[in-house]
This record gives structure tokens, sequence and C-alpha cells, in this order.
């Protein structure tokens, strides 16, 4: 009787549960789109992309080199190198063994004398940057520089092996002649490896110097030699975006001036510009990494042409004298200041004089003969305080005496708000200010409150580049920070806020871009890889959404005359395409219920029929994965009936409608 009196309830409890649900309304919110023309441009440059060596970005990421320290510069010049033992892994100094020989003369100073005793046992060995990754079926160039000094070596044999010692690739070159000579070979592996080694051993007894060991894939964006990894590459070219920031970031102001990014470093021949220690090598104790390094294989004209291959504006940030204020803050005195002021002005002629100028014509014997046309530069990344403006006032005018037309960014210190703050954003105004780069690293629950942050910035002032942002999951510099759904969709929601703001934001940024799974220092990222693959975060899709539909000209979307901009927890902004001729909506439901929209057009034809890109999940805390990625863009075709535009929209969920 109990048995039977449970199932009775447990059906009746689970039919309320049916009927409760079939009755269950979703609210409707009833919305105004009038496409009258507001006056205010999208720039092309809305949405564009940050870019800093943190994380393994460059080396070891977007850079395809696969050799660690291959010219020994690191400061223990044999970081990444071993000479094991075929059976005891310790240095076999029987057989032969490795010293450093420095020429200071040169900026790449070091290079390796290997000695080597007998031919059976003495093995040189690189580990790689987080190992190898190596594809089967792919061809990878190997090149090194060696000078035969004495004795009958013939050969040099290249292993490539996996983690467990297999060989899955080998190639011999044969050693003619002397002085110092390049080499190269192709591999073929046989197998597909995430943490692969190269081995190098040697046929006959002597003495040889070596120098420049590289490796590269054959299959590079664009195919080229010794250039950029390819699906990062495409991942960047997917987002459509508008400009390239480069080299960061901190790392351009260095932890000293000594290390600070000097561009004309880094243009020079590959094998000739000067290695440096990373600044985020031991930046954050919870993450040291005292083999990061920087070769500069990634160096300016590398950039530059990455963003002409993006079809993105170049904007170089450089040094303004002013190391990071979080390190030694060390400062150039005002009357030393003129080589920084002449290192942007020389960048501007690099970027855009033509061959009969100094710097025009080096990029041009670099082999880019037509100018980038570059149109922004950046003083400084985040500094702040009374020195940083005094700094900035000498740039200014030495940059617009001799190029008024580029646009200069400068940068209103490291937080959205305070004391540094106000005070620099008060200077820059008076100044005349273009264009003020703010950062911001907060909460999700920040970016929902602060969808309406730039309604109330002064129309008349200085433009704003969002240049840093990101919703942190956990707190700023957390290492358990995680690219989860709730940071994409609270970012979403703050971007309507960006879009609804276009005359006053006209660039924005996420930051950091890259992160290797195994060298990373700071969460969270837009794009995580490994040694073989990446994947896209659901930040990456929220970006991508927002830069590949940016449209031309702001139009509004309101409800009861009011802009949408976390009220019953519903942000939008809408534009028009005028090129596309297609006008889209952008809508955020933060809540955890579906709510449903009713839009009304006014003074605008539409098409019947609307495309709708939908981009949620399930759970605030799910991610996405080297393995899948479930939180992507999805989207369907609906019916416009008798123009009204009817269309529900899912909890925590970002959706974009396209109409013709």
């Amino acid at each position: 009787m109990k048995t039977r009196s449970k199932i009775f309830a447990t059906a009746f409890s689970l039919s309320l549960a049916f009927f409760s649900a079939q009755n269950k309304t979703i609210k409707t919110h009833f919305l105004d789109l009038d496409g009258t023309s507001t006056n205010i441009k999208i720039q092309p440059t809305m949405y564009g992309i940050f870019f800093e060596d943190i994380n393994f970005a460059a080396d070891g990421g977007l850079y395809a080199e696969l050799i660690k320290n291959r010219s020994f510069e690191f400061d223990e010049p044999l970081t990444g190198w071993k000479q094991p033992n075929t059976k005891t892994l310790s240095p076999n100094l029987d057989s032969g063994f490795l010293t450093i020989i420095t020429d200071k003369s040169k900026t790449n100073k070091n290079y390796a004398r290997i000695t080597v005793w007998n031919d059976k046992n003495y093995i040189l060995e690189n580990e790689g940057l987080r190992g190898i990754g190596l594809h089967q079926g792919e061809k990878y160039d190997l090149s090194f520089n060696l000078e035969n000094i004495s004795g009958n070596i013939s050969a040099i044999n290249t292993n490539l092996i996996d983690e467990n010692g297999t060989l899955i690739s080998s190639v011999s070159t044969i050693i003619k002649g002397g002085g110092w000579q390049k080499y190269n070979a192709v591999f073929s592996p046989s197998k597909t490896v995430e943490k692969a080694k190269l081995e190098i051993t040697f046929t006959g007894k002597g003495i040889v110097n070596m120098d420049m060991i590289s490796l590269f894939p054959q299959e590079t964006w664009k195919g080229r030699k010794g250039g950029l990894r390819k699906d990062l590459v495409q991942k960047l070219y997917d987002l459509q975006p508008g400009f390239l920031r480069f080299p960061g970031g901190c790392i351009v102001e260095g932890r000293t001036l000594a290390e600070r990014y000097q561009w004309k470093k880094t243009i020079v021949k590959v094998e000739d510009r000067e290695n440096l220690i990373n600044k985020w090598n031991n930046g954050f104790a919870h993450r040291l990494t005292p083999d990061y390094w920087q070769s500069f294989g990634l160096g300016f004209f590398e950039y530059f042409q990455l963003a002409e291959d993006l079809g993105a504006e170049p904007l170089p940030i450089l040094s303004c004298g002013m190391a990071c204020q979080f390190n030694t803050a060390e400062l150039v005195k005002m009357e030393d200041l003129d080589p920084y002021v002449q290192d942007a002005l020389d960048l501007i002629e690099f970027a855009n004089g033509d061959s009969n100028t100094k710097w025009g014509k080096i990029r041009t014997e670099i082999g880019h003969s037509k100018p980038f046309n570059m149109k922004f530069i950046g003083v400084g990344n985040e500094q702040w305080g009374a020195d940083y403006i005094e700094r900035y006032k000498v740039f200014e005018k030495a940059i617009h005496a001799k190029y008024p037309d580029i646009k200069i960014i400068s940068g209103s210190g490291p937080s959205p708000d305070g004391e540094f703050f106000d005070y620099g954003w008060k200077e820059l105004k008076k100044l005349n200010a273009q264009i003020v780069d703010e950062h911001y690293y907060n909460s999700p629950e920040w970016f929902l409150k602060n969808a309406d942050r730039y309604d109330k910035y002064d129309r008349r002032g200085p433009k704003v580049f969002a240049g840093e942002y990101a919703a942190q999951s956990v707190g700023v510099v957390k290492p358990d920070n995680k690219n989860n759904w709730l940071t994409a969709l609270s970012e979403a929601a703050f971007m309507t806020g960006l879009e609804r703001n276009a005359d006053v934001v006209t660039m924005t940024s996420y930051a950091p871009l890259f992160a290797h799974a195994d060298g990373w220092q700071w969460t969270p990222d837009l794009i995580w890889f490994n040694n073989l693959k990446s994947y896209a975060t659901p930040n990456y899709y929220v970006q991508k959404l927002f830069s590949n539909n940016k449209g031309t000209d702001l139009i509004k979307i309101s409800e009861n005359g009011n802009p949408l901009k976390g009220e019953n927890n519903l942000y939008a902004s809408a534009v028009r395409d005028l090129k596309k001729e297609e006008t889209i909506i952008k809508i955020v439901n933060s809540s955890s219920q579906e709510t449903s929209v009713e839009i009304n057009p006014k003074n605008i034809k539409t098409d019947n029929r609307l495309t709708k890109i939908v981009l949620t999940s399930a759970g605030l805390s799910d991610e996405n994965n080297f393995q899948s990625e479930t939180i992507i863009p999805k989207e369907e075709v609906q019916t416009i009936k008798k123009g009204k535009i009817s269309v529900e929209i899912p909890a925590n969920s970002l959706v974009v409608l396209k109409i013709k």
C-alpha cells in the first residue's frame, strides 16, 4: 500500500511539474529599432588584436621555431641543451664535450665548440620549447651553421626522437670544406608527437663550431620560410581584426630600461638579432619560467607583415623612457630623452617612408618596397603620473611636427579608475590628446555593471582605446582564472556598451591573446595552444561575433525609449552595415531565464528572413578545451512575419540578428 501511494504521489508531482512548465510564460520585451542615422560611424578599428609575448606567445607559439636557445645566447648558454650518455643520461665527457665561445663584438655573440673523442657515444640533445611538436606527413626544415676546425668529422647525424626515445625521423648531412657554412636538411616524421627532442651525433672525430641550430615546419602561414605557425595565425585572420597592436604590453617597457623592447634591433638579419630575457620569465611567483627568452625572430618587420596579412592597421607601442612602474620604475632624464623620441620618428619613416629615405630604404632592402601606411603609434604602455605626462608632451610635439596625420595613443595607467586614472585623463584632456588607452581586468560582475561606462564620457574629449580587458573568474593575476562562459558572457554585455558609444570608443582589444598550455604565466587568455593544436575559448567567439559583425553605422535600439544596458538583464546594440546592406542587432541576456523580444523596426526596410546566431552554454562555468569546443556560435534562419521581428533569447546567451 505504501508503495502504491508513493508511486501515485510521484506521478502526481511529475504531472504538476509538467503542467507548470506548459503554463510557464516567457516574458516578452518590446523593443524599438530606429534605422534613422545617428551620424555615428563604427570605425574599422573598433575591434582588433592585442599581441604581447607572454605565455610563450612568440617563441614557442606564433613564431614557429621549434628549437630552444638555438644560438646558445641565454644567460646560461646550455639552457635547453643536454649532452647525455646513452645509458646514464649524465654528461658523457669521455666521448666528447661542448664549450661556449664568446665574441662580444657581435650581437649573436655565442657559439658552441664541440670536441668529439669518438663517433659512437657523444650526443647533443635539444628539448625544444616545452617539447617539439611534429605532425606525421608534414616536413620540417633543419638548418645549422658549422665551421669545421680539425679532425675528420664527415657528417652530422640528426634524429627526432619521441618521449620514449624512439626514433621517428633521421637525416645525415655531409660536411664539406672549412670556414663557416650553412647546412640544410629535411625531416619527415613517421608519426605525430607532441613532445619530441632533437638529437645530434657525429661521424668521425675532431672539433667543430656550431651555431643557429634551427628547426621549422614547412607548413607555415603563407608558406614563408622561418615563418609563423599557421593554425594560430588562421585564428587571428578569422577574427577580421581592425588593428594589430604590438609588441605589448609591459614587455614594451621592460623591467629595466636596458630590457625594454628596442625595435631597431629586431629588423636586422634573424641570425644577428640580439636575444633578450623575457620580462615574464619571473614575473609571477606561481609560474616561474627562467628559460623564457626572446629571440626576436618575430620582430617589427614581421609584425608589420602580419598586420598586412590580416588586413589590420599596424599599431606599434614604443617605450617613452620609463621602465615598468611595477618593477624598477627606472626613468630616463628629460635631457636624455631625445634617442627615444628619435626611435619613434624613425619607426614612422620605416613604416611609411619611400625608398629614398634612410629607414624606408632599409624596409625596401628587407623585402617590402611598398610603405605599410601606418596611421597610429603608441607612446608608452600603461605608465602613469606626472613623469609620464611630461614625457608624452615631448613625444607628441616632435611626432606631430613632422607627421601631423599620425594618431597618437596615450595611456591612462593600469586601472579603470582611481587617483592615477583621474590625473591622467585630466592632463591628457588639457593636451587635447587624440586617443587614450584604458585597461581593465576585473570580475564578471564589474563588466555587467559597467555596460553604461561610456554613456557619461565627454563627447568633445579624447577618443578611447579599450586596449586591454578581460573578465577574471577568480581575481586579477590569479592562476586559477578560467575562460568560462560567465566571463565571456559578461564581456559580451560590456561590449554592447562599447558599441553603443562608438562616438567615444574607437578601438578595443581583449588581452592577453595567446597562452601555451605548458608555458603560461597569466590567465585567462583568448586562444590556448600546445605543440600540436589550438582551441578557441568562449571569449574568442564573443570577440569574433562582434568583430565579424561590426557594421559601419550605429543605430538605436531601445525599450520604452531607453537603451538596453542591464535593466531586466538585457543588453543590446544595433548597427547598419551599408556595404553589406544589413542591419545587425546584438542582444545579451544575462538572466538564468529565457526571454523573448519583439522588435519593431522603424525607418528600415527589411527582408522577410533573418539570420539568428546564438552563443550560449548550459553552465556558466563551462569551458572549451583541446578535446572539444562545445561553446561555439550556432546559426539558424527565421522568418519575419508582418514586419515584426519576434525572437527567443535563451538564458545566459549572446544572440546576433542579421537582417538584409
